[in-house]
């Protein structure tokens, strides 16, 4: 969306999180990121606020994303929620538009343990007279988008259906067709409230959103023999699309580095990996990661083998050392295992 409305010519604040390799990656303008001295003057003046009121990490920097973007008097900001929706700190905002893009079992112990729970607080970005655009649709989750909408007088739009045939993309993931029709119908509807975007934009937008947006890890190719690919989904809504993707990739043996944090739920996220694979298991560097033992124990459960390393540079480089030119090395399992590869 961001690329898009770049490619109209528009000045356009994106915010994202987490970021990968640079702190400074989650706050961009056209781009380009905000600068090491606009990160320290923000602090410097807001230190005696923020330490009063114990904000977190996440809400100081949503604070710091909203002021650069109002600084720099973009004509748009695109903002990603960070956890949930309801009680998001980015929930702030009275938007143009809200999008829910999916809904998937992730941070439960936060979210709540049904789809329905967890709409609930997605839903929560649905704001009074302001249009919402779905992602994805599902029974059980649409009934809660519908009161939410109802009592706030908000119009739901559906994206399922809108045609993509001729739209390229150079993200590569399959699971950017949902986000392709996604962006498309939010397009829509902004035209429709007076933002003016034409086709040609669209168009021009979608197939070069990592050269307008620098987005990283997204079923990424890193070097082509042996071919390598990471990707950031970690949990099972997104993992499957990765699985299935990989499965349809030709190789001769498939190796895969493998790390998580330890608040994923492994009996359901482990039997969605092959089985004919050779397993790196690391432990991503931060405190959440889940120790690579004990990853190895679980997955074995599910009859996926191979060795521990201690870290997840450790493993990639074993797994680069022992693949040969037609095999495929996919990395991932969690946004933190992918930023420590040389992207």
């Amino acid at each position: 969306l961001a690329s898009i409305l770049q490619e109209e010519g528009y000045k356009v604040g994106l915010y994202t999180s987490p970021h990968l390799k640079d702190f400074r990656e989650r706050i961009k303008i056209n781009g380009k990121e905000i600068s090491q001295e606009e990160v320290i003057n923000f602090i410097d003046s807001n230190k005696e606020f923020l330490e009063k009121h114990k904000l977190s990490f996440f809400e100081m920097t949503v604070g710091m994303a909203f002021n650069h973007f109002a600084l720099q008097d973009v004509d748009y900001a695109v903002g990603e929620v960070g956890l949930g929706g309801r009680l998001d700190s980015t929930n702030i905002l009275n938007p143009l538009l809200s999008i829910i893009t999916n809904i998937g079992f992730d941070h439960t112990q936060f979210l709540g343990e049904t789809l329905p729970e967890i709409a609930f607080e997605k839903g929560g970005i649905i704001k009074p007279n302001t249009p919402v655009v779905l992602g994805e649709f599902n029974p059980e989750t649409y009934k809660v988008f519908q009161k939410l909408s109802e009592l706030k007088n908000a119009v739901i739009y559906q994206s399922v259906k809108i045609d993509t045939t001729g739209v390229e993309c150079d993200l590569k993931g399959g699971y950017q067709q949902n986000n392709i029709k996604t962006t498309i119908k939010a397009i829509d509807v902004m035209n429709a409230i007076g933002v003016a975007v034409s086709r040609k934009s669209v168009l021009n937008g979608l197939k070069h959103v990592v050269k307008n947006t620098g987005l990283k890890g997204r079923w990424q190719i890193l070097q082509d023999l042996p071919k390598v690919i990471c990707d950031t989904a970690h949990n099972k809504e997104g993992l499957s699309y990765v699985i299935k993707q990989l499965n349809d990739e030709v190789f001769h043996k498939l190796h895969i580095v493998l790390g998580v944090v330890d608040d994923k739920d492994l009996d359901h996220i482990l039997p969605l990996f092959p089985k004919m694979a050779t397993y790196y298991f690391c432990k991503p560097n931060i405190i959440r990661g889940l120790n690579a033992n004990q990853l190895k124990s679980k997955a074995g459960r599910f009859g996926l083998n191979g060795g521990v390393y201690e870290s997840v540079t450790k493993a990639y480089e074993e797994a680069k050392n022992k693949a040969l030119d037609k095999d495929l090395i996919f990395v991932g399992g969690s946004t933190f295992v992918v930023a420590e590869l040389p992207l």
